[in-house]
């Protein structure tokens, strides 16, 4: 047999693999429905608010500490650590109100680095009830 049949048999194939319909579309993914927002349990309560003015790419740390007479932090009620997106940054924070001592000093401290650097802070707000509480939108101010 000689090549000439061969290579317009294999033409034939070729041309008759690229003329045949394309597969099907694949379909779109469907939306991904987004989170139900996390429900604070039962035995728990939250401050929730936002954080105005933290760069992206910083570093936040929410705390809440019981202090003592001189105000010096004494104990831990709860703390987050957030990323900086250059926008509001939205922030719920769980504490166990069986920990929050009725005639204790109660605050909410923050702090933002970047680089490693301490480049904002949060005043210190006091919080007086262990309740439920939404905090609004808190803005960080240039740590000195």
């Amino acid at each position: 047999m000689s090549p000439r049949p061969l290579a317009a048999l294999a033409l034939a194939l070729l041309l008759g693999a690229c003329a045949s319909a394309p597969d099907s579309p694949a379909p779109a993914p469907s939306p991904v429905p987004a989170p139900a927002p996390e429900t604070v349990p039962e035995h728990l309560r939250e401050l929730s608010g936002q954080l105005l003015g933290v760069p992206s790419g910083a570093e936040v740390e929410l705390a809440l500490l019981v202090l003592d007479q001189r105000g010096l932090p004494q104990r831990l009620l709860g703390n987050i650590q957030l990323s900086g997106n250059g926008g509001a940054l939205p922030f719920r924070l769980h504490f166990n109100p069986q920990s929050f001592a009725h005639d204790s000093r109660v605050e909410l401290r923050g702090r933002a680095h970047q680089s490693g650097r301490l480049i904002l802070r949060l005043p210190p707000l006091t919080i007086r009830h262990a309740d439920n509480q939404a905090m609004g939108q808190l803005y960080l101010v240039p740590a000195p």
